[in-house]
């Protein structure tokens, strides 16, 4: 689809055709970035037949509000539910209205992007899950770059907090909220040491306290024993103030801590 044929008419009309459903398909990858179709099934579809789930995901993309990554996850037995899909420069388009943000082309991801974006969105769709199952509410859930904070760091510059996603849950009468950090493995203890340090000073600053009245939780998720004993012994390096910030647990356990062991 050419950027001429973009106009703002066009958006409006691709706008104006949207189902309920594919709304939610754009808000959802609005947010996570990137979902596989399985994915994107559980979170929209679920109570719909696979036929009907294929079909919205490929109106969509022959539409041109959605773009389909040149891979598969999971290997040819995934098959359909494996494809990897984004929103494509018109579904971009249509979420940035009235928001003043330029929507720009974006270039193709490599495989170490996609495989922690879609751990991410994994996340995020098994939490939705558990509110389905009335276990827990999901009051709020952003991920990159909407949960990225702003602040005043050393010297009085600006700095930036960035997490892989902020979550909000309510259970019960009671309301717990993460920032969410998605480690696969892949980085340095030394990285994970200066993420840990962005933390503290955003901590320090008393910004998020003073407009939520709580500083979350960092949910540190990891694949293994090994690499759990790796990040554990990072956070106890920490300062005495900050080290209690965080919490490492294996990722398939994640949403049974968040839940309290509800899920």
């Amino acid at each position: 689809m050419s950027r001429s044929y973009l106009n703002s008419v066009r958006i409006e009309e691709l706008k104006s055709d949207l189902s309920p459903k594919e709304e939610a398909i754009l808000t959802a990858l609005g947010e996570l970035r990137l979902a596989t179709a399985g994915q994107l099934e559980r979170l929209v579809f679920a109570s719909d037949s696979g036929r009907d789930r294929r079909r919205v995901l490929q109106a969509m993309t022959d539409a041109g509000l959605l773009t389909r990554l040149e891979r598969t996850i999971g290997g040819q037995r995934a098959g359909s539910s494996g494809f990897v899909y984004a929103l494509s420069v018109a579904g971009r388009r249509i979420l940035a209205q009235g928001t003043g943000v330029p929507v720009r082309q974006g270039s193709a991801p490599g495989s170490p992007f996609v495989a922690h974006t879609l751990a991410v969105a994994e996340l995020a769709v098994r939490l939705y899950e558990a509110e389905r199952r009335g276990l827990i509410e999901v009051l709020d859930f952003e991920g990159e770059p909407h949960c990225w904070r702003r602040h005043t760091g050393p010297g009085g510059g600006q700095a930036i907090c960035k997490p892989d996603a902020y979550v909000r849950l309510g259970i019960g009468e009671f309301a717990d909220s993460y920032w969410l950090e998605i480690d696969n493995g892949t980085e340095a203890p030394s990285t994970l040491a200066k993420k840990m340090t962005e933390y503290r000073r955003y901590f320090a600053s008393g910004v998020e306290q003073s407009w939520r009245g709580v500083f979350p939780r960092v949910l540190w998720t990891v694949p293994d024993e090994r690499r759990y004993q790796t990040v554990v012994d990072v956070c106890s390096r920490q300062p005495a103030e900050s080290w209690q910030l965080h919490q490492v647990v294996i990722y398939d356990d994640a949403i049974a801590t968040m839940t309290e062991g509800q899920a």
